[in-house]
């Protein structure tokens, strides 16, 4: 199979057909992850979480993220690797260039920075340098002591139109690709028909052009709180391997998200 870039995603969207999306971090399950026809390996900052052991992907640093992008790179054989720029590595624009370039020398093919507005500069001239972003909004995990917790963004009509003008103010800069976590589904539907670049969603209703998830969550490898947009695939694949393919196939005939994986 030819190896996904971003062409590859914006024929898919114009096309109608859905991408999928899942979180990696060794070559061992990038391969499987590839190997099962996934379009996107996201190496996320939710390793601090899923590996390290956290209560939140604060203390992940820039050497972690090179570490496991370089590791996914190995893996992977035709996927897009999309890199997440860790805590405050993007604090200036400076620090952004410098950090992104990281990732892109250990192997991510674009980079993914949390935030709204002010990413708006950060974005152009890492676009200008050829380096492809994608800007994540709505529930951004870095500012969660912020937020006040994990909670859903854009449930008022002044917060739903804010999150929609930042998007789109974003992919005007520069940005590739853009994120939804957690925001409802309906503004979700608006975004993704409004922007002309590929919207991933985690969280975000059924209308985005992709669909993302932690790779621990859809194989049940989660304890405790176990987030709504959360599905576990492992025993409709039998095996690793078949939980890949069957979220693959289940995103792609739309069958996941339901209805029941949203918000209002």
């Amino acid at each position: 199979m030819k190896k996904v870039t971003l062409h590859t995603l914006s024929s898919m969207k114009a096309a109608g057909e859905k991408i999928t999306c899942l979180t990696a971090y060794d070559a061992c399950f990038a391969k499987l992850q590839s190997d099962a026809g996934v379009e996107i390996i996201l190496v996320g900052d939710s390793l601090g979480m899923v590996l390290q052991g956290h209560d939140s992907t604060l203390p992940v640093t820039m050497e972690d993220m090179v570490y496991h992008t370089q590791s996914v790179s190995r893996g992977n054989e035709r996927a897009l690797v999309m890199a997440d720029m860790p805590f405050m590595s993007y604090a200036t624009t400076e620090q952004c260039l410098i950090n992104a370039g990281r990732l892109m020398q250990a192997g991510a093919h674009c980079v993914k920075i949390e935030g709204g507005a002010w990413l708006a500069d950060a974005i152009a001239r890492l676009a200008e340098r050829g380096v492809p972003v994608c800007a994540h909004l709505g529930l951004t995990p870095q500012a969660v002591n912020k937020l006040g917790g994990f909670r859903v963004q854009g449930r008022t009509p002044e917060s739903a139109a804010e999150l929609k003008r930042e998007a789109l103010e974003l992919e005007a800069a520069g940005a590739s690709l853009l994120l939804l976590e957690c925001v409802p589904s309906a503004l979700a539907a608006e975004i993704s028909r409004a922007a002309k670049v590929p919207v991933i969603g985690i969280g975000a209703g059924a209308d985005t052009d992709a669909q993302v998830l932690v790779m621990h969550d859809m194989l049940g490898l989660n304890s405790g709180y176990i987030p709504r947009f959360v599905h576990n695939f492992l025993p409709e694949g039998q095996d690793v391997p078949g939980a890949f393919r069957a979220y693959v196939a289940a995103v792609k005939q739309g069958r996941f998200p339901g209805p029941e994986h949203g918000f209002e």
